[in-house]
């Protein structure tokens, strides 16, 4: 059934009537399954405790009373399958004209813009984890239900990814967390916080968290047997030249624990000098200078010390790129249709942080 809006050069949306009422019938969009299917195994009778241990967010007979109705959501949250966008470009629009009403939110972009696949690419992962973790941090309540859904499906993907190919666990592992203490603070304040959908889900949602991280915990690295060439096979000025290129310092301490050539590597004095010297400026090493015993900058320390102080650059394979001609979000090897003369002017990388900021009003 074709639907026209007030609009009338809109062409209209085919909608589908379900059982939970009109949904836009959108082809060739495979539903995306719940992000709590591994909780099937899992005992719901568990007491939930903040940061400190002697403090519990629910008495036992809450979580009794809990459990009762939680089996019962959760199997309708598996059911209730619902279809997402998977669109690689959409229009930023924040305030209403003849042609478009309404504006786009930050759940709309969320949910339209196709996160889902760019988590298998390897140069998008970053930047897709790096999002949802900021969104965790700050924004989580802003998302519509139907983005909370996406948010917790796309992460279930993510998880999965890790555990199979073991590609970055230590940032799934800080998303986990920021992502647990936020939803520990939103259902110790429930009744205050502005949290969509029934508090059993929440508490699932959080059970799921608290067994991926338990999971990520035990994850062990199949060692590889390889007769060819390694990585410890190679001069010293090319392993040198591999360190030199990480962004990172806690990639260059893991890399050093391999074998004690790449450990000796690692503590270069001068490595550690141009990390400090890529990430942050002049004046702020002044604030926080940190001397050795021989009296030598310790570079290893500071750049430490002045991560906990101020953010470091950011480094992402490909990011969502923003025309600012066509107010046009998209990735960037996608090809949008800009009207500009030059399009190359118009764009501009847009960062997870950016990505939030634009849905700002």
């Amino acid at each position: 059934m074709p639907f026209l809006g007030q609009d009338w050069r809109s062409p209209g949306w085919r909608w589908v009537k379900t059982e939970d009422g009109w949904k836009r019938f959108e082809p060739f969009r495979p539903a995306l399954q719940d992000g709590n299917s591994q909780l099937n195994g899992i005992s719901h009778a568990v007491i939930l405790t903040g940061d400190d241990e002697d403090e519990e967010i629910y008495t036992p007979e809450d979580c009794e009373f809990a459990a009762k109705k939680r089996k019962k959501d959760h199997c309708r949250n598996n059911t209730d399958a619902q279809c997402f966008y998977r669109e690689n470009w959409i229009y930023v629009h924040k305030e209403s004209t003849r042609e478009r009403h309404g504006y786009c939110t930050l759940g709309e972009a969320f949910n339209r813009l196709d996160f889902s696949s760019a988590i298998q690419d390897i140069r998008r992962f970053n930047y897709v984890v790096k999002l949802l973790q900021l969104i965790a941090k700050s924004q989580l309540t802003s998302l519509s239900g139907a983005a909370q859904k996406n948010y917790f499906n796309i992460l279930d993907k993510i998880v999965r990814k890790v555990m199979e190919d073991h590609y970055n666990p230590r940032l799934i592992k800080d998303l986990l967390q920021d992502l647990s203490s936020t939803l520990r603070m939103l259902i110790r304040g429930v009744g205050k916080s502005v949290l969509i959908g029934n508090i059993n889900i929440w508490i699932c949602r959080l059970e799921t968290i608290l067994l991926w991280q338990q999971q990520l915990k035990n994850l062990q690295m199949n060692k590889q047997v390889n007769n060819g060439l390694t990585l410890s096979d190679l001069p010293l000025h090319m392993l040198s030249n591999i360190l030199h290129r990480f962004s990172d310092g806690w990639d260059i301490i893991t890399l050093g624990q391999v074998t004690p050539t790449l450990y000796m590597l690692s503590e270069d004095r001068q490595l550690w000098k141009k990390l400090c010297q890529y990430h942050f400026a002049e004046k702020q090493f002044c604030r926080h200078l940190i001397l050795s015993e021989k009296g030598h900058i310790d570079w290893k320390l500071m750049y430490f010390a002045l991560q906990k102080c101020y953010p470091i650059k950011e480094q992402y394979g490909d990011t969502l790129h923003f025309c600012r001609h066509c107010s046009i979000l998209f990735w960037k090897d996608t090809g949008h249709p800009c009207t500009a003369s030059d399009p190359d002017t118009c764009l501009m990388p847009v960062s997870p942080q950016h990505f939030i900021d634009l849905f700002k009003f």
